[in-house]
Formats: structure tokens, C-alpha cells, sequence
């Protein structure tokens, strides 16, 4: 479990916020923060008590329907609203990092990896000054805000809907001019090739390592930079030999809860 957020202050109804692609996972993992099993078992008991939630699921992401109505048809029969709200809760402790994502505003306070971070780890890492930026699965905008600061401008793209809105509010609220925030994949970046300056993420690259960064590298001018800069964390965080492999440079530090953190750079030259 994160513990970013206590998942019995959520309605069930927060699956309602989610995207496409989040529903696929959901259903295609089965729950990746508990056991898989009891969370299939759970969520057919909450999407029973909850037909709202059931078709949304359904229509909005229609390749997950079977599955759906798999978990439905064999779940245990659960009467008693207890046992229905027990159910509803362990659903969404399953996917966690997906529900935090719906309070934005939450995320942004209770996450280690944005309270415990320093924006002076990004700026160790390049110069931003007058620099074009992109930030790749931009989150609430940990990075995009600290870069702004110094960069002529700073383009986040991010495939969560609320995410954006809580970026895009933010950013009128701080005034900052010099921020835009678009939908997009670490996979299939909205942009053309040669953009940007600098091309930073966090927390995103790892489930195709030579697609993602062939991706960020196709966007990156010749002689830029790709950054991937993670926040600091209460747990051990791991040295990607991944990219390393790949001719990223390591810059270790100790972080702000005792804990090791490696971020990583490489210049592009085409």
C-alpha cells in the first residue's frame, strides 16, 4: 500500500472519474496493491450494490465488459450494507495510486515523492533557464511547476483528465503564463520530432524501456537533455540499471526521509 490516502473517506463513485486506459488496467491486474483473488471477489460485491459504477465500467471501457460482468455473476452474495461497504473500500485500497489520482489536491500533499522533494534536485540536473520543456506524465505537476520557474516554456502532458484540470488550475492560480498541459502517452507523445530542450519525466519510464525512450529521444532536439528526476520517498528506491545500460548518466542522493535516490540524464545527439 502507498498510504498517500485512507481509501474509506472515498465513495465508490470515484471510479467514475477514472480513464479508459485505467479501467483496462484495473481489470487486466485485478487490484495490484492486494491480494488479486479477494479483490476480484470484493469488487463483483461493490459493482452488484453499485449499477451506476457496473455501466459506466461497461461502456466506457467496452473490451472490459466480459470481465465485468464475470465478476459480477460470481460474486459472493452480501446483504448486509457492512459487508457491502467492506467490499467497496478493499476495491479501491486495490488500486490505490488510480483513486488518489481522482483528489488531486490530495495527491499533491499526502505523496512522498511530492512533499519530500526538493526542486533543486531537477535544477541540478540541466540548466532551464529560457529552455523548452516537456514534462511526460506530468502528474499533479511536480516537475512542470519547479521547471516554469526558470524555463521560456513548459508543455505537461498527461493521460488523467483530472490531473490536468488540477495543472491547469494551478497554473492560473500561480500565475503562470508560461505553462500549457495536453493529453498524452509516454508512448505516443502529442508532439513533433525535435520540440523540445528538455525532455523530463518521473515515475514513468519502466514498462517499455526502448519504446519510452525511443519516444522521449523523437521529441528531443539534438543536444538536449532527457531527464528522469523521481521524488524523494519513505521507501528504498532502486538504481535503474535500465537505464544505465542504456547511456543515462546516475546522480545519487540521500533523500529528504534517509532514503537513497538515483535520478538520471542523457544528452541526445542526432
Amino acid at each position: 500500500m502507498l498510504g498517500w490516502i485512507n481509501p474509506s473517506d472515498y465513495s465508490f463513485n470515484s471510479f467514475l472519474l477514472l480513464e479508459r486506459f485505467q479501467i483496462r488496467m484495473i481489470f487486466q491486474f485485478g487490484g495490484w496493491r492486494v491480494d488479486s483473488a479477494e479483490w476480484k471477489s470484493k469488487m463483483g460485491v461493490a459493482l452488484n450494490a453499485n449499477p451506476a459504477v457496473r455501466w459506466y465500467f461497461e461502456r466506457r471501457c467496452p473490451e472490459c465488459a466480459p470481465t465485468v460482468a464475470e465478476l459480477a455473476a460470481n460474486a459472493p452474495a452480501a446483504p448486509d450494507p457492512m459487508q457491502i461497504r467492506e467490499a467497496e473500500v478493499f476495491a479501491l485500497a486495490g488500486v490505490e495510486d488510480w483513486i488518489t489520482y481522482t483528489t488531486p489536491e490530495v495527491m499533491a500533499e499526502k505523496s512522498d515523492y511530492i512533499r519530500g522533494w526538493s526542486r533543486e534536485r531537477l535544477f541540478e540536473l540541466a540548466d532551464f533557464s529560457g529552455k523548452i520543456v516537456l514534462d511526460v506524465g506530468a502528474g499533479s505537476g511536480r516537475l512542470t511547476f519547479a521547471a516554469a520557474e526558470k524555463a521560456a516554456w513548459v508543455y505537461a502532458s498527461e493521460p488523467v483528465e483530472t490531473l490536468r484540470e488540477f495543472m491547469r488550475g494551478k497554473s492560473k492560480d500561480m500565475n503562470f503564463g508560461n505553462i500549457r498541459v495536453a493529453d498524452g502517452f509516454v508512448t505516443a507523445i502529442p508532439y513533433p520530432d525535435n520540440t523540445f530542450d528538455i525532455v523530463m519525466s518521473g515515475h514513468v519510464v519502466g514498462d517499455f524501456w526502448d519504446d519510452e525512450i525511443a519516444e522521449l529521444t523523437r521529441v528531443c532536439k539534438s543536444g538536449g537533455w532527457l531527464l528522469d528526476c523521481v521524488g524523494d520517498s519513505v521507501g528504498d528506491i532502486k538504481p535503474k540499471s535500465e537505464l544505465t545500460e542504456r547511456g543515462f548518466e546516475e546522480i545519487h542522493y540521500v533523500g529528504s526521509f534517509g532514503k537513497d535516490v538515483y535520478n538520471y540524464r542523457k544528452q541526445i545527439v542526432k
